[in-house]
């Protein structure tokens, strides 16, 4: 009886592993990393492998032995040993002729054994599983497979906000975004100073280049637009020339966040509007 004990809470230890491993690893785990499933599956023909390898051996040098050393060995055997042959629930032979059915086939006669205990255990275990795998997601509504996919959008978007802190120089026309920080308006104001000044004076008011202070654009305003102009110039054959041969696009974004600062300011000596009157789209 004690041995049945230790085997029903071997069992179950196992499939409380087994759980906390189901809703550790989703099936998406699985499928991103298929080295998971490959190693379960090496380790288990492993051993496998190596229980039958084993077996033989032992069942061959057994053999050998005298009766005194096979007494002696079966004291030795190990804690694991033993747990497993009393896992299985079956008769040892010699007292297999209690349990023999009494018809017989060419000779060949059947064992009545019972089912090892570990697979009965396993057996109620798995109905206790699948009732209280019917009560979390039939009654009570658990999660399903749509709320763990929008989990997973959840956790991809807060993944990609985080990595284009740290990769800001993969910006382009249609990702920038106005940048606020202090930091990058400094880094900005420091590029307008060295490469800007000459066109747009420093407070914007304009000179060879546009007036940047008032409401009109001649390519577009707006942080999309100011980045595609700054990056690939002005106009053709006159105007701005394409800064991105020498300026990454993080410096781009930077600039084109801290000249945008000058609209609604009073230059000194303002130039003529040029272009069309630019106003934000208005998103709902």
């Amino acid at each position: 009886m004690k041995s049945y004990i230790k085997t029903f809470l071997f069992a179950i230890v196992v499939y409380a592993i087994l759980w906390y491993l189901s809703g550790s690893i989703s099936a998406i785990d699985f499928v991103k990393k298929p080295e998971i499933v490959f190693g379960l599956v090496i380790l288990l023909i492993a051993i496998l492998f190596n229980g039958k390898v084993t077996k033989e051996l032992h069942d061959i040098q057994y053999e050998k032995l005298s009766e005194e050393e096979k007494a002696k060995l079966s004291v030795k055997n190990n804690w694991l040993e033993r747990a497993y042959k009393k896992s299985l629930g079956s008769k040892p032979i010699e007292e297999e002729h209690e349990i023999i059915l009494d018809h017989n086939y060419d000779g060949i006669k059947e064992l009545d054994n019972n089912l090892p205990p570990w697979w009965v255990y396993s057996f109620y275990i798995s109905i206790i599983f699948a009732v209280f795998y019917m009560l979390k997601y039939e009654v009570f509504d658990g999660d399903n497979q749509y709320d763990e996919l929008a989990t997973e959008y959840a956790q991809a978007k807060t993944a990609i906000e985080e990595y284009k802190k740290t990769a800001k120089n993969l910006v382009d026309f249609n990702t920038v975004e106005l940048l606020t920080e202090s930091s990058d308006l400094n880094k900005g104001k420091a590029l307008y100073e060295t490469n800007c000044v000459a066109c747009h004076k420093s407070d914007g008011g304009g000179g060879i280049g546009p007036n940047l202070t008032d409401e009109n654009w001649i390519l577009g305003g707006g942080i999309k637009n100011v980045f595609k102009t700054v990056s690939e110039g002005g106009r053709d054959g006159k105007g701005m020339i394409a800064w991105k041969q020498s300026m990454k696009p993080v410096e781009i974004a930077q600039v084109s966040s801290y000249l945008l600062q000058f609209k609604g300011t009073t230059p000194a000596e303002p130039k003529d509007p040029e272009g069309d009157i630019w106003q934000e789209e208005k998103t709902e």
